[in-house]
């Protein structure tokens, strides 16, 4: 079946799987693929460059890793799509990447057909997960908090005012998949207080990590 042909970016920080990946999707029907990058900064500067359809995207890399490749490339080329290409189905991953902006988030042992599929149906504007992905986020999405109400706060309801306006705009950065190191840079923060400061937003909002303080800044509208 012939169809339209969608242009792919390979991102990916080791040498090998990059190139398998690339040379496995190339010969699949209606894909071509424009290149490779070694970590996220390239991945972002290249898909600027060559304006892919679809990046696929390692989690783990080096100088940007590939959540905030994917916050960059949602800002500097919107009509990319990205989808997640790792061997980590860890559920703070997986919930960074679908806050991040992802289409889709699958595992390295997908068979070279499913793959090239997968990248069509993320042209397509179709989000996908990996069966163990998708367990992991509904998991974290339907946890409890510590004494069994929902995580989330009120949809749409805005700032806690337990908040102070300083602890909302970390909550904002860490529901943004910022490290601490990230958050220190942009708000001019030394690391150690950045950490004092998450500690106190999972304390006064009844929250156990990160994950959920994620959901819980979605939930409340402030990403």
């Amino acid at each position: 079946m012939t169809g339209e042909q969608v242009s792919v970016l390979v991102a990916d920080d080791q040498g090998l799987i990059r190139e398998s990946i690339a040379s496995l999707l190339g010969i699949q029907p209606g894909i071509t693929v424009l290149g490779t990058a070694s970590d996220g900064r390239d991945a972002v500067e290249k898909a600027v460059e060559l304006a892919p359809d679809v990046v696929l995207m390692d989690v783990r890399m080096p100088v940007m890793d590939g959540i905030q490749a994917t916050v960059e490339l949602r800002r500097r080329a919107p009509a990319c799509r990205v989808v997640m290409l790792t061997t980590f189905d860890d559920q703070e991953y997986v919930v960074q990447a679908l806050h991040a902006g992802a289409s889709g988030y699958l595992l390295k042992d997908l068979p070279a057909r499913e793959l090239a599929a997968a990248v069509r149906l993320a042209h397509a504007g179709v989000v996908q997960f990996d069966p163990a992905a998708a367990a992991r986020l509904a998991a974290a999405l339907t946890r409890p908090g510590p004494d069994g109400p929902p995580v989330a706060g009120p949809p749409g309801g805005g700032a806690d005012p337990a908040l102070t306006d300083r602890e909302t705009e970390v909550l904002r950065l860490v529901a943004r998949g910022s490290t601490n190191r990230e958050i220190a840079e942009r708000l001019y923060l030394s690391e150690g207080t950045v950490k004092n400061h998450i500690s106190r937003i999972l304390g006064r909002l009844g929250l156990r990590d990160r994950t959920q303080a994620a959901i819980y800044a979605r939930d409340r509208g402030l990403i």
